[in-house]
């Protein structure tokens, strides 16, 4: 028989992990915290789940108040809960994963002192058990860069073979051999559409132009390894 009694409560959150490249680094979404616990450390955007809203309605609505950034489309990362993650009460947290191009630069609000772009590879020492969740996260980012089209949505409109490298380089942390990778994405069916025309953006001869095509998922997929 249920007994509610025999099952103390225990709080919801909702954390956020945001993504997008910027300055060439791949950077997450932090807030620096302006109450306790971790007061002045950072953290990811996030908060506890009102009684009456859902837990993805919790995390559109936390991302806009502590950072101004919305619009997003978020997929449920994972759920986080262990005892003592939270020194207050105990928490369960679910967190989302969000990965976008041309971001704008974050506003803090409501209890998050200030928010920023940071680089993945500096943030670390976060509040709570955050470093965790932003690394798989980061893990999770990089492991739609295999199998789905996302590269080219940080690339322009026309867009070099060279400069989709740059993106996968950037997000995978690890050099990629160019002709190889050439051959690789030219070879994957419905990724690029060539545009006919050429640039000498990159610095040197002139490099075909591609625009995104119709894939949104990769056959065969990308193989995060670098060299040939």
């Amino acid at each position: 028989m249920y007994t509610p009694s025999d099952f103390p409560p225990f709080a919801v959150t909702v954390d956020l992990v945001v993504l997008t490249v910027r300055g060439d680094a791949l950077c997450a979404l932090l807030v620096r915290r302006g109450e306790a616990p971790y007061r002045g450390r950072w953290a990811l955007p996030g908060g506890f789940v009102q009684v009456a809203e859902s837990v993805e309605a919790a995390a559109v609505r936390e991302l806009s108040e502590e950072t101004g950034v919305s619009g997003l489309h978020l997929e449920q990362l994972g759920t986080y809960g262990e005892p003592r993650r939270d020194p207050r009460m105990r928490v369960v947290s679910v967190a989302y994963l969000a990965l976008a191009p041309d971001l704008p630069v974050p506003v803090a609000g409501t209890d998050a002192a200030a928010a920023s772009w940071v680089p993945v590879g500096e943030a670390s020492g976060l509040a709570f058990d955050h470093d965790r969740i932003l690394g798989d996260g980061v893990e999770r980012a990089r492991a739609k860069l295999e199998y789905t089209a996302l590269g080219t949505a940080f690339c322009s409109a026309e867009f070099t073979v060279a400069e989709l490298r740059r993106v996968y380089e950037i997000v995978w942390g690890v050099s990629l051999d160019p002709r190889n990778f050439h051959r690789k994405v030219t070879g994957v069916e419905g990724l690029l559409v060539a545009t006919g025309e050429s640039t000498s953006r990159d610095g040197g001869r002139p490099a075909a132009l591609f625009r995104r095509g119709v894939a949104e998922v990769l056959h065969p997929p990308l193989v995060r390894a670098p060299g040939p």
